[in-house]
């Protein structure tokens, strides 16, 4: 098998140096400037060695070099600076790097020490235990959804994962950092799951995972956190996906601001039916959740799944009203999932100040100004409350299952939605009659 390198540096001429060098020497190799998109490349591809520079803009080489052997201990990592100190290098050997190179490398000093590297990789990886578990933390089952034992029946239709892995890229929407994810099949009964690369936590696609409904649906466990999970949550639960596993850093690429790139990213690598039938969630009679003033939240019981929205804002948006029934994938991606999230220019300067929205560009999400849209044309008259129904429809994923049932929402929110999840969940978990 043709070896493999990932070569990390912020400038486009080394890249293209080092790569060149390697690939005369026979090696396939992988590169970018970035240390976040590092992380999502070793995840996916595994290489044999990995050239990372001590200098990045917006990681640490230092942490990445951490985060990429708390990843695979057998990581073999080889640090470059044009401008490191003694204490530099010995700090990068005891965090585990194979060796520390000075810049400009020579072409024979970049090959031996490909080799040098490869070697012992080699080496390492003979001479270890098998993989870990593709859970580091399971126990004697993967981290599969709670049983839901008074709501769960049955379905028809099969269990659901990706043909193979693939790799997404973007930015955070709320943190305006480059970001990236790896989304890999699992095996049946596995459930939807995010891996954070950093700290190696899992952590589960469910309610009980909830950290912040603010503006966006976080998910935590311990100290690690995923953000804005409800946009990919939305098209894995209309492409009715129930077993995957999302590696990344902090938070979901935001991409255009919709589901649609979602959508055509499982289009593309292709969906796999597996050999069990998948377990739905069964709405048995209404459930409401009353918040503030005009806003309500039901669930009732419906052959399949529908949501409809009643939306009111000050002009230039006004009130809207959609109703949606999920009758097939290709419905969702027509009449969903190009929505697009929007906020408002006058919230601008608040959400930059708590440290939201760092990543809204004029081409992925819709702002509105006093009395028109700023920046875009719209997809849909009503986008924005077919978008507030994209919502819903990946919130509700967080309970672990595919939903059947009626929803109807009038000016609700992400605490909303987790809060009906919620109080599915509690009357689910007690035992049948």
């Amino acid at each position: 098998m043709q070896p493999r390198a990932l070569i990390v540096d912020d400038e486009p001429a080394i890249l293209d140096t080092l790569a060149g060098v390697l690939a005369d020497g026979g090696v396939e190799c992988l590169r970018t400037g970035s240390g976040e998109e590092a992380l999502v490349l070793y995840a996916a591809h595994r290489p044999d060695v990995v050239f990372l520079d001590i200098w990045l803009p917006d990681r640490d080489g230092l942490a990445t070099l951490q985060a990429i052997r708390a990843l695979d201990p057998h990581a073999t990592v080889l640090m470059m600076s044009g401008h490191g100190t003694t204490s530099t290098a010995v700090k990068a050997i005891k965090m585990g790097a194979f060796d520390y190179l000075e810049k400009p490398l020579t072409y024979a000093q970049s090959l031996e020490a490909f080799r040098a590297a490869l070697e012992h990789r080699r080496a390492a990886v003979a001479g270890a235990h098998p993989e870990p578990p593709i859970f580091p933390d399971e126990g004697e089952h993967r981290l599969s959804p709670p049983p839901l034992l008074s709501l769960l029946r049955t379905g028809t239709e099969p269990q659901r994962t990706l043909r193979h892995s693939t790799v997404v890229y973007g930015l955070g929407l709320h943190s305006g950092g480059r970001t990236g994810m790896v989304l890999q099949p699992l095996p049946p009964d596995s459930g939807i799951h995010f891996l954070s690369l950093p700290s190696g936590t899992v952590i589960p696609a469910h309610v009980s995972a909830v950290g912040d409904t603010d503006y966006a649906t976080t998910l935590a466990r311990d100290t690690a956190q995923v953000r804005t999970v409800e946009h990919l949550l939305s098209a894995l639960h209309a492409a009715g996906v129930t077993n995957l596993l999302v590696k990344l850093h902090a938070e979901v690429p935001v991409l255009d601001g919709s589901a649609a790139d979602f959508c055509r990213t499982l289009e593309q690598i292709g969906l796999e039916d597996q050999d069990r039938p998948r377990r739905e969630v069964v709405v048995d009679r209404r459930y409401e959740v009353t918040a503030t003033g005009d806003k309500r939240l039901s669930v009732e019981p419906y052959d399949g799944f529908a949501v409809s929205y009643l939306l009111r804002y000050p002009p230039p948006i006004g009130e809207q009203f959609y109703e949606f029934t999920l009758t097939d994938f290709d419905t969702y991606k027509t009449e969903i999932a190009p929505a697009r999230t929007f906020g408002f220019l006058r919230d601008l300067k608040m959400l930059n100040e708590v440290g939201l929205g760092s990543g809204g560009r004029l081409d992925n999400f819709i702002l509105v100004g006093d009395d028109h849209v700023v920046n875009t044309e719209l997809r849909f008259p009503d986008e924005f409350v077919r978008h507030k129904i994209l919502d819903i429809v990946g919130d509700l994923y967080l309970l672990g299952y595919p939903l059947r049932g009626k929803v109807t929402a009038r000016l609700t929110g992400h605490r909303d939605n987790v809060a009906l999840v919620r109080q599915l969940v509690a009357v689910g978990s007690r035992p049948a009659a």
